[in-house]
């Protein structure tokens, strides 16, 4: 749901008849959604039961995908995509289930793999989304995306269990709500703010309100009996360090994905571009989700026997060795391949670890609630690092014709940038406690 309609972003405006401006709203609509879905959702299945919550995602993702399939203008395509990020919670919600049905040695892998995934599917799903966008009409693509909806959602009721394990009692609607405002405002700040101004009144005035909420938001939660997140398990220190390794490896990671595809696209005239299609975009980072899922395994195998916080650790510096292999190859597509297939490996590590971090220092009763935070954190260091390549990009450029185009010394920063923020994710996960708590 991420990557399929990056392939048409270039041709949104004439597609719909509205600006480049306004077709963005396609994926901050989603990117926002997917932030208030993910800690809502983990905290409904606890309560309500996971099965059924993850069945109510995969109706939104469905009822989105149609939706988008019929659109023919922004505002319903918009709409639609609201619809399928609320159905992001999907992930964290799987993980739990997993925890509560599979025997202890099957866990580590599973989880793993499913955490994986959040990768996976967008290195796949892009080089397809390109070849459908390329061969037919556009709203293929999302007719395509619910009827793989559909079929989940067959599977899941046909095979997937409800968990007994519930916390019952009531929401925190004040705490959802809360939550909602400091996420939408700070985001929509984050993602904006190149386009809008850093300075502006209206970036400034999200953030300010965003860090007062914020503060309002943590008094409510830390005082009512049953929270939508609880603050004292969060701040456990192997949790609370496990989400900031997490939100620093987030930020880390996208760097391959912004820097890769923009020097595969741009022209070989610039003299560091490559002047590729989409389609192969697609193809040099399809094999970077191929390697992610086959590292769900080892990852597994590592934590059995290390621990989760040494495969964290490992994933980290690997992802870092490859951002630094990255800086010296990167003039061939066989280059590209390596780097994105060896930074792929460190993020299968880094990712099948982080559930079991997680999992290892909550109770089971809160497992979806605390997978959902932890997912959710690693898309604010994603989101974070995405402005701050935007604006060093903006800042690094050359010449090339009547228009500027990002420099190699703006890329080459932010690969360092990606490679120093692993090394700092590394460094917090050396601090994670040996010992975790069963």
């Amino acid at each position: 749901m991420q990557t399929v309609v990056i392939p048409l972003v270039p041709r949104l405006p004439a597609l719909l008849g509205s600006t480049a401006a306004d077709t963005a709203w396609a994926i901050t609509a989603t990117l926002l959604a997917a932030a208030v879905a993910t800690p809502t959702v983990g905290r409904l299945g606890d309560m309500y039961g996971k099965r059924r919550m993850l069945l109510v995602s995969l109706g939104l993702l469905v009822a989105g995908s149609v939706l988008a399939a019929l659109s023919t203008s922004l505002a319903p395509l918009v709409v639609a995509r609201v619809l399928q990020g609320l159905a992001s919670g999907v992930i964290p919600l799987g993980i739990s289930i997993m925890r509560d049905e599979l025997p202890t040695e099957r866990l580590g892998s599973a989880t793993a793999l499913m955490s994986a995934s959040l990768g996976v599917g967008g290195a796949l799903g892009l080089p397809v989304a390109t070849l459908v966008a390329d061969s037919f009409d556009w709203h293929v693509l999302f007719w395509g995306a619910a009827g793989l909806g559909v079929v989940a959602t067959a599977l899941v009721v046909a095979l997937v269990p409800e968990s007994s394990v519930r916390t019952g009692g009531r929401f925190d609607f004040v705490g959802a709500i809360g939550l909602t405002i400091v996420l939408v405002c700070f985001l929509l700040a984050v993602s904006k703010g190149t386009s809008w101004g850093w300075t502006s009144g209206l970036t400034l005035s999200l953030i300010a309100v965003a860090v007062v909420v914020l503060l309002a938001w943590g008094r409510w939660e830390m005082r009512t009996r049953e929270p939508l997140v609880d603050l004292r398990t969060s701040g456990r220190r192997p949790v609370a360090l496990t989400n900031l390794a997490s939100a620093v490896f987030g930020f880390s990671m996208f760097a391959m994905s912004l820097v890769l595809p923009q020097l595969l696209l741009l022209p070989a005239a610039t003299g560091h571009g490559l002047g590729q299609p989409m389609f192969v975009v697609g193809l040099v980072l399809a094999p970077s989700g191929l390697v992610m899922m086959a590292m769900a395994p080892v990852s597994a195998r590592i934590t059995r026997t290390s621990g989760p916080r040494t495969t964290l650790i490992a994933g980290t510096l690997v992802v870092a060795a490859g951002y630094a292999l990255n800086l010296l190859l990167m003039s061939q597509i066989w280059q590209l391949v390596l780097v994105s297939c060896l930074i792929g490996a460190g993020i299968g590590l880094a990712y099948g670890a982080m559930p079991s971090l997680i999992m290892a220092n909550v109770p089971v009763s809160e497992t979806a609630a605390a997978n959902s935070l932890n997912t959710l954190m690693r898309s604010i260091g994603t989101s974070v690092s995405s402005a701050v390549a935007g604006v060093v990009l903006s800042q690094l450029t050359v010449p090339f014709g009547p228009a500027v185009v990002p420099s190699l010394a703006g890329f080459r920063v932010i690969i360092a940038i990606g490679a120093g923020a692993a090394l700092v994710a590394a460094a917090v996960a050396v601090f994670i406690p040996r010992k975790i708590r069963t």
